[in-house]
């Protein structure tokens, strides 16, 4: 349960006024346990311009255009770890965009052009690394509330000691793709605009529900034998690091139609196995599904290289390895809130027929 602070709880009003602006809460943000909002369809057809969530707002048949239809009441359906408590609902404001957020930990990961520019011109500012905070800095900012992870490195009691209510993010956790995309009500409820948040995440689950049931309509009634099958991960330090069965991801697969070779495993996260237990479930796998961070291009030469056993798998052969690149994708900065982008790749993959117009964002076929 995320217990949200009332205003009334805090002893200095931190609210900033803008002139011609309603009183807006200032927000620092941890990135890694944050995301944007979502930014174009999953049938949309997206060229090579950076993704950011800005287009989403600046559309008028948008999901924004329906707002005023939405409710102003936040009902949570899909998240596991979000609960909303309406005791406290009064004491928040309105407007929650990226000029709201006034200071960030780190700029790793970072794509949005809108956060950068205002990096650079000083009304974001850098906080420093976990465990190792600008106390200093965090104060002047005058933060009404600061998101973390505690999947981070943690050093969050000096950030205590300051009196900033400290509010956990853990959409992270969620294995519903839905789930995720729902902590967007979050951010709704702590800057007022409640009938925002749940006119973009209808329309989130809107594309996502569509998809998944043409997706289902396509393999219905057929041997389910005959579905692709996918392997994900690979050998990292300790082990192959593998998507449990119960985890986001294996939803993914299945939403999009494959049959996950790891969907007995009961892990609800990742999971590090031996080499030799993935590999024999994974060696004539129909698809391979990884991600990583790699300056330039990653190919099927390079991946080949980490392991000379990995050329042996079907997925390498046929050249249906789909991989991630961490460091040229905002996945971490975006996905977690554009689950209907994530699924509608993973089906051009599987079932390409279906999305025949559909330009992958996040994962792409590996090249030789």
């Amino acid at each position: 349960m995320t217990n949200i602070p009332s205003r009334s709880d805090m002893d200095n009003d931190k609210r900033i006024w803008q002139p011609g602006r309603h009183l807006l809460p200032a927000v620092i943000l941890s990135l890694c346990a944050i995301t944007s909002c979502v930014q174009k369809g999953a049938d949309a057809n997206v060229g090579e311009e950076a993704q950011t969530a800005d287009p989403l707002y600046a559309l008028q048949d948008s999901a924004l255009a329906r707002a005023p239809e939405c409710s102003d009441t936040i009902s949570i359906r899909y998240a596991r770890g979000l609960k909303v408590d309406y005791m406290q609902l009064g004491a928040f404001e309105v407007l929650g965009f990226e000029d709201e957020i006034v200071g960030i930990n780190t700029l790793r990961n970072l794509f949005s052009p809108r956060m950068r520019q205002q990096i650079e011109d000083g009304s974001t500012v850098r906080i420093g690394r976990e465990g190792n905070f600008d106390l200093e800095t965090v104060i002047a900012c005058q933060p009404d509330y600061i998101f973390v992870s505690a999947s981070k490195h943690g050093g969050f009691e000096a950030l205590k000691d300051s009196g900033i209510p400290l509010i956990p993010h853990h959409g992270y956790k969620e294995t519903d793709p839905l789930g995720q995309a729902e902590w967007i009500k979050l951010v709704g409820l702590l800057t007022g605009e409640t009938r925002r948040a749940n006119a973009v995440f209808e329309e989130i689950e809107r594309q996502y529900l569509a998809l998944a049931a043409k997706v289902r309509k396509a393999i219905d009634g057929k041997d389910p034998s005959g579905r692709p099958t996918v392997i994900s991960g690979r050998q990292m330090r300790d082990g192959w690091y593998v998507a449990g069965g119960r985890s986001y991801m294996a939803r993914l697969f299945a939403d999009a139609g494959a049959d996950y070779v790891m969907k007995d495993n009961e892990e609800s996260g990742g999971v590090t196995l031996d080499f030799e237990t993935v590999y024999s479930k994974g060696i004539h796998a129909d698809f391979w599904q990884i991600d990583g961070s790699y300056d330039g291009e990653f190919t099927l030469a390079a991946l080949a290289e980490e392991d000379e056993r990995y050329a042996t798998m079907k997925a390498f052969k046929t050249g249906r390895v789909i991989f991630c690149n961490l460091a040229h994708t905002p996945y971490r900065e975006l996905a977690g809130v554009q689950p209907q982008l994530l699924l509608a790749d993973f089906v051009k993959a599987f079932h390409p027929q279906l999305l025949p117009d559909y330009t992958p964002q996040y994962y792409m076929p590996l090249r030789k």
